[in-house]
């Protein structure tokens, strides 16, 4: 398996990589022991292989240790969560307030990834008319750190429903800095290649959609 010279990869490698996608899934119920010595190190390494438009590489990793600071966030989070429900009725809302939808208390791991709005690297290539790719790019990072993990045996939760100046504010980033994600990462308490919102009848995997051509 691997790569030949030219960079080819396996047939068996691309399965195993199919095999990995679908094995990678948002955790939401981690194991409290730590991860193990320089392995949090070894993820941020391969996820910053991400491609990044002009090579501009805006993304920014906050590893969040403080007690205090997390809880600055989990208080965002029941805030915005509480919200969220009021915005859904009858069945939906009840499903809604039995899911588990954050890690935060168990995580060994917050990870608080933001965008550097005009970063020095780069030089503007690519991004004067879709200023926005900058942020794509922090997205693909997050994509590639999140499979990098899964592969490593750890586990990634995305923790969306928060509010971003909140979040920004509690970890007193600077102040240009845009918060794209926060990551719960530890040791997953058991994995399934099911998404969770599948298995508990919330949404399931729509299957292929058309593909369009312009011709």
């Amino acid at each position: 398996m691997g790569t030949s010279s030219d960079g080819v990869f396996s047939e068996a490698f691309v399965e195993e990589f199919d095999d990995l996608l679908r094995w990678r899934r948002d955790v939401r119920r981690f194991r409290t022991e730590p991860l193990a010595d320089g392995l949090l190190d070894e993820i941020l390494a391969s996820a910053e292989l991400a491609p990044s438009v002009g090579n501009s590489q805006p993304w920014r990793w906050v590893n969040v240790v403080s007690p205090e600071r997390r809880r600055a966030v989990a208080d965002t989070f029941t805030r915005c969560n509480d919200d969220a429900l009021r915005g859904y009725r009858g069945e939906r809302a009840k499903s809604y307030a039995g899911m588990k939808l954050a890690g935060l208390d168990d995580a060994p791991v917050h990870l608080a990834v933001f965008c550097v709005p005009d970063p020095d690297q780069g030089s503007g290539l690519g991004r004067r008319t879709m200023p926005q790719t900058l942020e794509y790019s922090v997205v693909t990072a997050i994509s590639t750190l999140w499979l990098a993990a899964r592969a490593r045996g750890v586990g990634v939760g995305w923790v969306s429903i928060v509010d971003p100046h909140d979040v920004a504010r509690a970890l007193d980033v600077p102040g240009d800095w845009v918060l794209v994600g926060y990551l719960c990462v530890g040791y997953p308490e058991a994995v399934d290649s099911t998404p969770e919102l599948e298995r508990l009848g919330w949404q399931a995997r729509t299957p292929p959609g058309v593909r369009y051509e312009v011709r």
